[in-house]
């Protein structure tokens, strides 16, 4: 079996913990950033490391088999095409690309180079989520008829294309996965912005999956307390995964029975998500697996998402400030 070499590109507040996994898999090759104090400390860190502000090192490196790319969304589509023309296996954070046809191309890339194209839906790896999906499988909740994700934080950059595309592929991906349930349409999507801009820092949006399954998903990038919960209720139970929690983070409610809840034991959960599908990711380079969240699970979300952006955008909210609240209730006293 071929020794897993892998670079990662881009050394940002999530590429940090992509090295230090691949590295302490005993598997990271190369770093590449283009801020040369980041590459300064990456060096520092891990001195056995190469480091490089040129990608082409990357691509031009024929020991080198698989590459992530923790970079900015916008860049993501130039970025994955050039490196699985160059023979590489990818592993992309989320989300694979903002437009559903780059998705589309680059899945199709992918299949036709016989390379593995990876997203980073680092929840499908979760072990609580896993033991949750188990459980809808065995038919312990009844038929699915609903399912709420929030993912709620503070995010002081506010640096991507809104909080939706930041945050929300999670929740879609999670959503699909879990209840085995491919997403079909957008029923209803809102956005806005806290700093009237053209940032939405909220977002909130409904879907409909096969089967007739609502799913709704909050996210904000200005709620100081973290909440990031998913619900799933069937005709016979509701699940609760709250991951703020640091035991006892999947429950089970009786839907006809007042206080009766179920704790499940969860195993592997002191093994971090991140690790988990850092490994996954080797072990598809090395077997030729299809990844859990592979291209086809990046282009479905994407496709979701884009439809949200533009229904978002099409009846955009807009938060007034004082003096504008001010006119608009004297109007409305005239």
């Amino acid at each position: 079996m071929k020794e897993q070499k892998i670079a990662v590109i881009g050394y940002g507040l999530w590429g940090k913990n992509i090295v230090r996994n691949f590295y302490n898999l005993n598997t990271l090759s190369t770093v590449c950033d283009l801020d040369e104090e980041t590459l300064k400390k990456v060096k520092e860190l891990y001195p056995s490391i190469k480091v490089t502000k040129d990608m082409n090192d990357i691509l031009n490196d024929p020991e080198i088999t698989g590459v992530v790319v923790v970079t900015p969304s916008h860049t993501h589509f130039k970025i994955v095409k050039a490196l699985l023309n160059a023979g590489k296996h990818v592993y992309v954070e989320k989300p694979i690309s903002t437009v559903a046809r780059e998705a589309k191309e680059l899945t199709e890339l992918a299949e036709e180079k016989g390379l593995i194209l990876m997203v980073g839906h680092l929840l499908l790896y979760h072990p609580a989520v896993n033991r949750l999906k188990m459980l809808i499988e065995e038919g312990v909740l009844g038929d699915l008829v609903y399912a709420q994700s929030d993912r709620l934080n503070v995010n002081y950059f506010k640096n991507d294309r809104s909080v939706m595309w930041d945050l929300a592929p999670h929740d879609v991906s999670m959503m699909a996965y879990v209840t085995g349930k491919t997403p079909l349409r957008v029923v209803s999507a809102i956005g806005c912005s806290s700093d009237r801009n053209e940032i939405m820092d909220i977002t909130h949006i409904s879907i409909e999956f096969e089967g007739g399954m609502l799913g709704h998903i909050s996210d904000s990038w200005i709620t100081p307390q973290k909440h990031v919960n998913l619900l799933v209720r069937g005709t016979k139970k509701t699940a609760i995964f709250d991951d703020t929690l640091p035991e006892n983070k999947l429950k089970l409610y009786d839907n006809f029975v007042a206080n009766k809840t179920e704790v499940i034991a969860l195993d592997y959960l002191e093994i971090e998500p991140l690790k988990l599908e850092c490994q996954h990711f080797l072990n598809c380079c090395a077997t030729g697996q299809e990844p859990r969240s592979d291209g086809q699970n990046g282009y479905v979300v994407v496709s979701i998402l884009e439809e949200a952006e533009k229904i978002m955008l099409g009846s955009r909210v807009k938060i007034l400030d004082e003096k504008e609240k001010n006119f608009a209730t004297s109007r409305l006293k005239q």
